[in-house]
């Protein structure tokens, strides 16, 4: 673990950054247990009471979580992505599908103007991933497949500030999503997305909106 020692003038918002600069890198990856309030005080220099403030205010945006007699956890890379789990946690799910739409449609979209031939390469990997995780079987394998697929659609629109909203409500919705599956494949929650992939590679704008509405389509 490398942390630099914070000045001693305002060092607490220092140490938040420290913590969200550990986070941000993967050195302490979604779901890593983050080293001990001791542990983090003789590695900053500073003060445990300073690194207890610190981590609660982590805590409080979403990105860390206490457990009681186990530690504190990583739990969102971002303090968005913490605000809006919480917000999806307490939405419909029509609600949630609405704001998915929003996204992925006009993800869709722009991905189909701007994909590059290395975002069509990923993209049939991805597919392709995400059909094996089906004919699987194993559900938490399938939604991780399905998610790295709508990151890499996402990606392919190059607007760096939809990938980061995105990746932001994706992480909340891949927990509603394996929510919602469960631990058992059946057919009735399957969608085909090979349309999708093969409207972006046409370069078809309109189509590739209306394959990526029409496997969200509440019907």
């Amino acid at each position: 673990m490398t942390l630099r020692s914070p000045t001693r003038q305002t060092l607490v918002p220092q140490v938040i950054e420290q913590l969200r600069t550990q986070i941000s890198s993967s050195e302490w990856p979604v779901g890593s247990r983050i080293p001990t309030e001791p542990d983090l005080a003789a590695a900053l220099g500073v003060g445990r009471n300073t690194v207890r403030e610190a981590v609660r205010a982590l805590v409080h945006a979403g990105v860390l979580e206490c457990r009681q007699g186990s530690g504190t956890y990583v739990t969102a890379t971002h303090e968005l992505t913490g605000v809006v789990a919480r917000r999806l946690a307490d939405a419909e799910m029509a609600e949630a599908v609405e704001v998915r739409r929003a996204f992925e449609v006009e993800a869709a979209r722009l991905a189909a103007q701007r994909r590059t031939p290395a975002d069509l390469d990923l993209l049939d990997e991805l597919l392709a991933r995400r059909e094996q995780t089906w004919a699987g079987g194993d559900a938490a394998a399938f939604v991780a497949a399905d998610a790295d697929l709508h990151m890499a659609i996402v990606a392919a629109a190059h607007n760096a500030m939809l990938a980061e909203l995105y990746a932001s409500f994706g992480t909340a919705m891949r927990a509603s999503l394996s929510q919602h599956i469960g631990d058992q494949l059946t057919p009735d929650r399957y969608a085909d997305h090979s349309e999708l992939v093969d409207a972006i590679r046409a370069g078809e704008p309109s189509r590739a909106a209306r394959a990526a509405a029409a496997y969200l389509d509440p019907a």
